[in-house]
């Protein structure tokens, strides 16, 4: 199918989204011009905090709900860059800036998407939803908005895949454990080295092994990734604290796994948040059997969106490589804009939730 004209006008407006600055947490000016532009194409807009939402004409609750979203957030520019990061440029079929990749391309594709499929009479209803804090998993984005929609049956998430299909997504927990000991002279034997008693700890952390595995998630990954301790060099240290990212597989709950770790593990453990859920959606869905059809390529992706916040099923796919998301000079292609439209369109157009 020929969607040219859908292509150019996702390339102009991804360009205009790149030239409004919109770092988590900071997307009020962005999420104001989406929610003009959405307008003047004759739709009515619906806003809560930063994330704007359009339904589908003649939406029916009786019929079943997909969404299609992505993210107006970005991250800060790193050093390095020699493009200007917030400067749209076409060079040599590349469209270079800060969040063209990641993931503006998404949203500039599923908006055009949504505006093809809602042309024509669908078996179901459709939301497109651009949301905000995605890069912070931050409270008053996806977790906020999905409150205010109506109730979703399946949701399509626009993150750079190489329009290949996740259907599985790691979860995330952050822990913070500390070991107490008793403070002493170094000089002399005596105190008890807190450092010393969380060796046990962090060696547990590094070997143990979550029984349950999958082909599309692998283990339940646990890694160290800060550790703090001590005042001075002539001080037994009395405390020390560490940090555990920990990746979770669809087989277990962060739940779960905190209550594993609270068993096999003499030190204090604390999650910061048990909201970051994996997900994982059965292979005999309809969209992802349509998927198989397209020859599209089944993952499960080790990192996380807000799919992580979403309490129905739901696939990642959008434009772009994720290699290239949160580097200097990022960019987007403009063929891989023109062949997400197009297979967005093929996998939802006049598909059936059976």
């Amino acid at each position: 199918m020929n969607f040219q004209e859908e292509t150019n006008e996702a390339i102009a407006l991804l360009q205009q989204l790149i030239a409004i600055p919109s770092f988590s947490g900071e997307e009020q000016k962005v999420a104001d011009f989406l929610e003009r532009f959405i307008e003047i194409k004759g739709y009515v807009a619906s806003r809560f905090e930063n994330n704007i939402w359009i339904q589908s004409p003649g939406f029916d609750s009786a019929r079943p709900t997909i969404l299609l979203n992505s993210h107006i957030d970005t991250v800060k520019p790193v050093s390095g860059w020699t493009h200007t990061a917030f400067l749209p440029t076409i060079e040599n079929g590349k469209l270079f800036g800060l969040g063209s990749n990641d993931a503006g391309a998404s949203v500039a594709s599923l908006l055009q998407t949504f505006f093809y499929l809602t042309q024509k009479e669908q078996t179901y209803n459709l939301i497109f939803a651009a949301s905000a804090e995605e890069e912070i998993s931050g409270k008053n984005g996806m977790e906020s908005l999905i409150r205010e929609l109506p109730n979703i049956d399946f949701a399509i998430v626009g993150e750079p895949t190489g329009m290949d299909l996740a259907i599985a997504e790691k979860g995330l927990m952050v822990i913070d454990c500390s070991v107490t000991g008793i403070a002493g002279h170094a000089a002399r034997n005596e105190g008890e080295n807190a450092i010393y008693k969380a060796l046990d700890a962090i060696e547990w952390f590094k070997t143990y092994e979550f029984p349950k595995k999958t082909n599309l998630l692998g283990p339940v990954k646990m890694t160290v990734t800060q550790i703090n301790a001590g005042t001075q060099h002539n001080v037994i240290p009395d405390k020390c604290n560490f940090v555990v990212d920990v990746r979770s597989n669809e087989m277990y709950s962060n739940p779960e796994i905190i209550d594993i770790i609270h068993s096999s593990v003499n030190c204090h453990a604390e999650a910061r948040s048990m909201r970051l859920s994996s997900t994982a959606t059965p292979p005999e869905h309809p969209v992802v059997k349509r998927a198989r059809e397209l020859k599209r390529t089944l993952f499960g992706s080790p990192t996380l969106s807000d799919q992580a916040l979403m309490p129905f099923p739901s696939v990642k796919i959008g434009p772009g490589d994720s290699a290239r998301s949160h580097t200097a000079d990022e960019y987007i292609l403009l063929s891989e804009i023109e062949n997400a439209i197009d297979l967005y369109v093929q996998l939802l157009d006049e598909l059936k939730l059976e």
